[in-house]
């Protein structure tokens, strides 16, 4: 029994859920995404999304909580918006943005500019004395969740000094340098 697949999905305030053939689209004030689906049944009533799934086979267990956890995403999103911080942490580090342009200055010979997709608000945040972070926020989790990543991915945080790129409240396990 999928705990996940079985929970409901309540579409709040200001957000609409239609579904055709093996489409659903979800409207919110932030934005409009639509996910395709299939091996589920989806059903909206009484302001709730239900799915449901037509066998206990393996792959229909799977995807019955795939679904719901998407869809509770798109749900979310449109009404709320998801946003991911990176902190950049090294002496010399920098980032700033014009428009949907991120430049990066992370200790290569040059720096490394990044065009943003338009649905992803990025801002950065420069204080003296603290590190350079990093704000993206959309309505789309898994766009969100892949810049963030790729972002990430430039200077990895190293396990020596901590340098580099990493997720706000992210914990790098460090290693002991060399013995004496």
């Amino acid at each position: 029994m999928s705990r996940i697949g079985n929970n409901p999905i309540a579409i709040p305030e200001g957000a609409s859920v239609e579904i055709q053939d093996n489409l659903i689209t979800v409207k919110g004030k932030l934005g409009e995404l639509q996910q395709e689906f299939a091996d589920v049944a989806v059903k909206v009533e009484d302001g709730e999304v239900k799915v449901t799934r037509p066998s206990d086979s393996k792959t229909h267990k799977a995807k019955h909580g795939l679904y719901r956890s998407l869809i509770a995403n798109m749900v979310a999103g449109v009404s709320e918006g998801w946003t991911k911080e990176l902190e950049l942490v090294g002496v010399g580090y920098r980032a700033s943005n014009q428009g949907q342009k991120l430049d990066l200055a992370l200790g290569f010979s040059h720096n490394i500019v990044l065009e943003l997709p338009t649905e992803v608000k990025i801002e950065t945040i420069s204080e003296k004395g603290k590190n350079p972070i990093i704000k993206l926020t959309s309505h789309d989790k898994q766009l969100v969740g892949q810049v963030a990543s790729k972002i990430r991915s430039f200077r990895k945080p190293e396990p020596y000094k901590g340098k580099g790129v990493r997720y706000v409240g992210e914990q790098i396990r460090r290693k002991a340098g060399k013995s004496a």
